[in-house]
């Protein structure tokens, strides 16, 4: 078969670059440049995308090989129904490594048709980095690339106030827009830019923030030959799916005909206020994930159904769900139970083989943002330890030792964060690693050791851990809470 590229398909004329994408990775490929391509389909959008790999370590030039072309697979029950469904997606026009091509990188703020930009660069990507200068050929931080190429533009239109952009960030957290903005303005005070440039941005471009939501497991390694069975081509960047889509952005009348979502059948909502889609999600979706992954790894589980289907780990994920992360939200109880549910039943797809090792980036931030706001309001609502969220905070502190049972665990964070718990775990002392661990503010934004019995609690579960493994350490630490 002859390699996936846009001279073996009927899509050789590219649409002009509308669109400035961070990030290269699945997630975005299945939701954002499928949502665009659909636009294209149905509303003739006309919208290319230009990706930008926002690490040094990335994929843009296996992108460009297949002229940003790819398969996306959706299976999963939808509605009630089995859905198989495949799409040749052609939204993506280029890729950029802003490493090794910097001045290719600026020339995207030059783009006539330019309206948006949108990232997905993990929660830990919008961040302040005070070393990023304005001559670093990029800057290290994606908030000091987009204010590079914000600067880029202001200049080479001469400020016009017709080439602002709709900034959409898409990483999972909390007023993730407002924080790009934020952090934008921070670089603007620190590199002592022009002020009518900071007027520029303010006035003339719009900062939205996002929910997003689907289960998107990637690469579906393991049964690769099965879906290259249906292709009459190569394709080495094929990405799995469920076909549950949702995407909640802040906004008003003007981006609904920027973005006519409306007109696709797309579940794109655009609201006034999307905290209780994003509380609701990230505590219970997302919260479940980062709960299980440390937990499940430990206990032999590979993927998020085989930790859903097994009595013990499923049934530790439900309670953790039901008994301490719904009880801490302000919202009606049964709404969120179905939720849940309907979460569960996603996990459960047949057709997804969801990785756990593939949610396992970045697990530390994760944690702060999806699980610990769920284990303080179980502890302020019951003055009692949450025992599955406590003992899963445990299990994260043991993963990041990054090794089990003699076989290395998939550790992917940060290199200050790997290196601090590599140093911690030389300690032979359960009492230390867990009052260092806990009381790392830069991990925490907080010292977690002040928590009432917490580090007691996190020692003890370590020591289960160590000695009886998952399963009878669990069932013994619950032992021990009760007791206190």
């Amino acid at each position: 078969m002859k390699k996936l590229n846009r001279n073996i398909k009927t899509h050789q004329t590219k649409p002009p670059v509308k669109i400035v994408q961070f990030g290269e990775g699945n997630f975005l490929r299945a939701f954002v440049d499928y949502a665009v391509h659909t636009l294209n389909q149905k509303c003739n959008f006309n919208a290319g995308v230009a990706v930008v790999q926002p690490l040094a370590g990335g994929m843009v030039a296996k992108l460009n090989e297949q002229d940003g072309l790819y398969t996306l697979f959706m299976k999963g029950i939808y509605q009630g129904k089995e859905v198989q469904e495949k799409e040749l997606i052609t939204s993506i026009v280029r890729g950029i490594d802003p490493y090794t091509h910097f001045q290719e990188y600026l020339d995207l703020a030059k783009e006539e048709d330019l309206e948006f930009i949108i990232s997905n660069t993990t929660e830990a990507g919008i961040a302040f980095n005070p070393n990023d200068t304005p001559n670093m050929q990029p800057p290290a931080s994606f908030p000091a690339k987009l204010t590079r190429l914000l600067l880029e533009r202001y200049n080479y239109f001469q400020g016009s106030p017709n080439k602002g952009l709709t900034i959409i960030p898409c990483e999972l957290i909390n007023y993730n827009a407002d924080t790009l903005k934020e952090i934008i303005l921070k670089y603007i005070d620190l590199w002592e830019l022009d002020h009518a440039f900071k007027s520029w941005l303010l006035n003339h471009n719009t900062f939205h923030n996002t929910l997003v939501d689907r289960i998107v497991p990637g690469y579906p390694k393991d049964d690769i030959e099965t879906y290259r069975k249906e292709l009459d081509y190569e394709d080495d960047l094929i990405v799995s799916a469920e076909k549950f889509f949702l995407w909640v952005i802040e906004g008003d009348e003007n981006i609904k005909e920027k973005l006519p979502f409306g007109k696709t059948g797309l579940n794109v909502l655009v609201v006034k206020n999307m905290q209780p889609y994003r509380t609701r999600k990230v505590r219970i979706l997302n919260g479940a994930h980062t709960t299980m992954v440390p937990f499940s790894l430990l206990y032999g589980n590979e993927t998020v159904k085989e930790t859903i289907d097994n009595g013990f780990t499923g049934d530790f994920v439900q309670k953790a769900v039901f008994n301490e992360i719904i009880p801490t939200l302000n919202m009606d109880k049964k709404e969120l139970q179905n939720f849940a549910n309907d979460i569960l039943d996603r996990f459960r797809n047949p057709f997804i083989k969801h990785q756990l090792s593939s949610i396992a980036l970045n697990s530390i931030s994760k944690f702060k943002v999806r699980v610990l706001p769920s284990l303080k309001g179980h502890i302020e609502i019951t003055k009692t330890l949450p025992p599955h969220l406590t003992f899963a905070l445990a299990c994260l502190i043991r993963f990041y030792k990054g090794e089990w049972n003699g076989k290395l665990l998939p550790v992917h964070d940060d290199k200050s964060i790997v290196n601090k718990f590599k140093d911690v775990w030389t300690v032979n002392s359960m009492e230390t690693i867990s009052e260092t661990i806990l009381s790392e503010t830069l991990f925490w934004d907080e010292d977690l050791s002040n928590i009432n019995g917490l580090k007691q609690a996190v020692t003890m579960a370590l020591k289960e851990i160590e000695g009886h493994g998952v399963e009878k350490g669990f069932e013994n630490f619950k032992a021990y809470l009760q007791n206190v």
